[in-house]
């Protein structure tokens, strides 16, 4: 049976992920981790699309990535991302074979029962990924994600980060919708704490 088609449309956001071969912790060194943030700004440069949200973690990663008009599909840039990347990682590791698990899985968030809140929470789950691996205690303390763009409108990311009319909505000024992603911040830990507790 045939692996299903990806939907590859402009104007939709998406949330990717992709894992290291066999889970392995490739990534744990922070070279690494700057290696694929600097890929992703050369794509940035090759393809026009935004990048709502990145977190990186030893071994696989999470972008929300808005595709555009004019601007590549959602396949053309992971595959540009994941091959440049695996490319150098071969190279400087005399390393031959597959550096990636599988394909990129991706879901589509305006096709999520409520696009807003799923955005909304879906920030937070990234963020506080670290927290779960125990890499950090707070996820704004970890240096390979974007939340603090979410929380601090002088924050510079390492990566040029486009707030999604989905955040812009919560609020006319950054210090209303900052309030209101807090709420959202609530909503995930009550989740997962109930979903540990069991």
């Amino acid at each position: 049976m045939g692996r299903p088609l990806r939907i590859c449309l402009p104007n939709y956001t998406y949330h990717v992920y992709s894992r290291c071969i066999e889970q392995r912790n490739l990534m744990i060194n922070d070279y690494w981790k700057e290696l694929l943030i600097e890929t992703v700004k050369r794509s940035m440069v090759k393809y026009e699309f935004q990048l709502i949200a990145y977190q990186i973690m030893d071994n696989h990663f999470h972008f929300i990535i808005k595709t555009l008009d004019d601007g590549e599909t959602i396949s053309k840039i992971m595959q540009y991302i994941k091959s440049r990347f695996a490319i150098q990682y071969n190279k400087i590791n005399n390393r031959t074979g597959p550096f990636w698990n599988e394909r990129f899985k991706d879901k589509i968030i305006e096709r999520s029962h409520n696009p807003s809140l799923y955005l909304c929470w879906l920030l937070w789950y990234l963020a506080y990924n670290p927290v779960h691996k125990n890499k950090t205690k707070n996820p704004r303390k970890y240096k390979y994600g974007c939340i603090n763009a979410y929380l601090d409108e002088n924050y510079k990311s390492q990566l040029n980060i486009t707030f999604h009319e989905y955040f812009l909505n919560l609020g006319d000024s950054f210090q209303e919708r900052y309030k209101r992603f807090l709420y959202y911040e609530e909503i995930y830990q009550k989740k997962n704490l109930l979903y540990n507790s069991d």
